[in-house]
């Protein structure tokens, strides 16, 4: 797939849900859309009366082909898009799109080795992604999340995550739930060896969140064996 529609796109809000208090998934209509591979993201342009314009990137929840896709966006503190995408936009209003953009941080079907997904915070969104499409298209190969985030109110896709099929890590970094068997703490490369598939199996790791987390989780990878070139990042950003 892999293909841009080369310019802006008209995208239409059709359905919107509450994930945590602060993000909503949002999925538009976008006519002309070409479709997309799991892990790519897309451009959202608001345009304000004065004329202003501002432009973020968010990554897609969804893959494959059709004219809706699905967005998740957490709201960000001072943030000039996020809060009106999170709180004020309706369903039946229209934003500018573009896309599909990233060709490197996807997951395809016909990938056929072992495959460990890292998230931290929002930075889950493109692996659900992977996860979806890797379900739907009963892919023989392994498949497992490791998701890190600061509590459990914070866990964006919480009930599809923590369905009985998934194969999805948990590990909080602030808050844990009562009974929890580990306390709260940064992710590390002690944690990594003992949830993360091993780097024998020739696995390819994808890691996406803030800039400080995808460092660290990729360095600490390198540090328990993992080869450098079987490791892809992408780090989100923006308000």
């Amino acid at each position: 797939m892999n293909r841009s529609s080369g310019g802006w796109l008209t995208g239409t809000l059709v359905n919107a849900v509450p994930l945590t208090d602060s993000a909503r998934s949002l999925t538009f209509r976008v006519p002309g859309w070409p479709g997309n591979d799991a892990g790519q993201h897309v451009d959202i342009r608001l345009t304000a009366p004065d004329g202003y314009q501002a432009v973020r990137s968010y990554s897609i929840a969804t893959a494959g082909e059709g004219e809706a896709i699905e967005l998740a966006v957490e709201r960000l503190p001072d943030g000039e898009v996020s809060p009106f995408l999170v709180d004020e936009l309706e369903i039946g209003d229209a934003v500018e799109l573009r896309g599909p953009l990233g060709r490197w941080f996807v997951w395809r079907p016909e990938q056929t080795g072992p495959v460990q997904l890292v998230a931290g915070g929002s930075g889950v969104v493109p692996l659900v992604a992977m996860a979806r499409v890797h379900t739907r298209a009963e892919a023989l190969s392994a498949m497992q999340l490791l998701y890190s985030l600061r509590g459990p109110d914070d866990a964006l896709y919480r009930e599809e995550l923590s369905a009985e099929d998934s194969k999805t890590t948990w590990h909080y970094t602030r808050i844990a739930p009562p009974g929890w068997p580990r306390m709260p703490g940064r992710l590390t490369a002690q944690d990594l060896v003992r949830e993360a598939l091993p780097y024998e199996d020739g696995v390819l790791t994808y890691i996406c969140g803030p800039t400080g987390f995808v460092e660290a989780v990729a360095a600490a990878m390198i540090e328990i064996g993992h080869a450098a070139d079987s490791i892809r990042t992408e780090r989100f950003g923006g308000i």
